[in-house]
C-alpha cells in the first residue's frame, strides 16, 4: 500500500503519497483546502507527474530509435511506487529509479526525483530527471496539479487566469488526444481569461509557446494563487467537464502531434538528455488573499 509523507510549516500542510509522488492534499493552516480531493466520479487524479511523456502516444506505443514500445498517456511514472529518499518538516524527496519493468516501456536507466518544499505561503515541486545511461535519453516531464474551483470561499464568483506577462498565446486543440495542426486564435485578452465551463468542451486549453513564466488563477475580488514556472515552457489548462477543479498545468513536452512523427524524441517541445547529466523541472505555487 502507499505510504503518505506530511509535510507542514505555520502556513501550509502537504501530504505527498509514495504511489506517483503525487501531492494527496494542500491545505492552508485557517482549515481551507485549495487541492482537489480526487473524486474519480470525475477524475481521480489530484497532482500526477508525467514522465517520461507528456500526454497521449499513437496507438499507445512510443518509437525509440525505431523500435516500438508500449506507453500509456502521460507515461508510466504517475502510477509508480517509488521510494521517500529524504525528508524534513518542510521538505520530502521521492525517487523513481529505472527497474525490468520500466525498461520494458522505456529502455534507459535514469533516476527520477521529485521534492516538495514549504517555505511561508509557496509550494514548490520540483522534479529532477538524471540520465544514468550511456546513450542519449528522449523524455518529456510535465505537473498535472488541480486545484478546486471554484476556490475557497469564492462560489458564483467569476474566476480568472491572468498571465504574468500580459500574453495572448496561441491555441492549441486535441484531436484523439493527438496535437491538431496550426494554432487557433488566443482566448486571452491582455493576458486575461475568464473562465467558463464550456471552455473545455473539446478538451484541454494548451498554449504550446508564450505563455510566459508565471500566472495567477483567482476569483475576482477574492483568493488568488499565484504560480512560477522553471523551464516550463508550455501549459495546458484542463477540466473535465462540469468538474469543481480546474489544471494548471505547465509542461516540457506535449503530446504527439496528429499525423506526425511516432519517435519519442521528435515529439513537440521533447528533450533529450546526454549520458551523466540531470535537468531540474519546477512549478511554486503562492496563496496569495
Amino acid at each position: 500500500m502507499p505510504s503518505l509523507t506530511r509535510i507542514a510549516n505555520q502556513y501550509l500542510t502537504v501530504d505527498v503519497s509514495s504511489l506517483g509522488a503525487e501531492m494527496q492534499v494542500l491545505d492552508s493552516s485557517d482549515g481551507r483546502s485549495w487541492l482537489w480531493n480526487g473524486d474519480a466520479a470525475f477524475w481521480g487524479g489530484r497532482s500526477p507527474i508525467l514522465f517520461p511523456i507528456v500526454g497521449k502516444a499513437p496507438g499507445d506505443a512510443v518509437m525509440i530509435d525505431g523500435q516500438s514500445y508500449p506507453m500509456n498517456q502521460h507515461g508510466f511514472a504517475r502510477r509508480a511506487e517509488f521510494t521517500l529518499a529524504s525528508s524534513s518538516a518542510s521538505m520530502c524527496r521521492y525517487e523513481l529509479a529505472s527497474s525490468s519493468a520500466t525498461m520494458a516501456a522505456y529502455p534507459f536507466d535514469f533516476l527520477l526525483a521529485v521534492e516538495h518544499t514549504l517555505d511561508q505561503r509557496t509550494l514548490t515541486v520540483a522534479a529532477e530527471v538524471t540520465n544514468r545511461d550511456e546513450k542519449p535519453m528522449p523524455f518529456g516531464l510535465g505537473f498535472h496539479p488541480a486545484f478546486v474551483w471554484p476556490l475557497p470561499g469564492a462560489a458564483g464568483q467569476d474566476h480568472i487566469v491572468t498571465l504574468d506577462n500580459g500574453g495572448e498565446p496561441g491555441l492549441a486543440r486535441l484531436e484523439g488526444g493527438l496535437i491538431a495542426p496550426g494554432h487557433l486564435a488566443s482566448p486571452f485578452e491582455g493576458g486575461r481569461l475568464v473562465l467558463d465551463h464550456s471552455m473545455f468542451e473539446q478538451d484541454a486549453m494548451i498554449f504550446p509557446e508564450d505563455a510566459g513564466k508565471g500566472l495567477r488563477y483567482g476569483a475576482e475580488g477574492g483568493p488568488t494563487l499565484h504560480f512560477t514556472f522553471e523551464n516550463l515552457p508550455n501549459l495546458a489548462l484542463w477540466q473535465k467537464v462540469g468538474a469543481p477543479f480546474l489544471c494548471v498545468e505547465p509542461w516540457h513536452g506535449m503530446a504527439a502531434e496528429k499525423d506526425g512523427s511516432k519517435e519519442l524524441a521528435k515529439r513537440p517541445y521533447s528533450l533529450t538528455l546526454p549520458p551523466g547529466e540531470s535537468r531540474r523541472f519546477a512549478f511554486s505555487v503562492e496563496i496569495v488573499e
